[in-house]
């Protein structure tokens, strides 16, 4: 049994989670990240990490690379309060990620459970998904079944919610 705070690698190994690297230069954006996806057949995301106006709850929101977010729009069908941007620190703390790395991939590090997440739902219809492994030098693909089992193994909460 492995735990929590292990490599990535050791986590999908152990789940029996196969994955397609694909390496290439730093990544921190879309735009540049679109570069290098261009040939990569999977659904590419947007991973934003914010905090509520009381800096203690965190949520990770998933939605596809093309699908512009407006953060108001967010906190009304989220109903979570006034979200911001996480800070470098709790990127750092609960996610184990430099900024431009966001990945849900990074609930490897969230060792409370403390992230919650909100996954688009138009993702659910998709065969393959891409993330960086925590950090922005590659990117994985994996079979959504596999991501909604690295979910599920995450302990975390998450939940589909129709953005759009």
């Amino acid at each position: 049994m492995i735990s929590k705070g292990q490599p990535l690698q050791d986590v999908f190994e152990l789940l029996n989670i196969e994955y397609t690297e694909y390496v290439h230069p730093p990544a921190p954006d879309i735009s540049t990240a679109r570069l290098y996806w261009k040939d990569i057949e999977a659904a590419h995301c947007k991973n934003l990490f914010f905090r509520n106006h009381k800096g203690n709850r965190h949520y990770l929101v998933i939605v596809e690379h093309t699908n512009d977010l407006v953060i108001h729009d967010l906190e009304k069908r989220l109903q979570q309060g006034k979200l911001t941007f996480a800070s470098e620190e709790r990127m750092q703390r609960y996610l184990g990620v430099k900024p431009g790395s966001v990945t849900p991939f990074g609930l490897v590090n969230d060792l409370q459970n403390h992230v919650h997440l909100f996954i688009d739902k138009n993702l659910q219809r998709i065969d393959r998904i891409s993330f960086h492994p925590l950090v922005n030098t590659a990117s994985w693909v994996i079979s959504h079944a596999d991501f909604e089992r690295f979910l599920a193994w995450t302990g975390n909460s998450w939940e589909y919610l129709a953005l759009y």
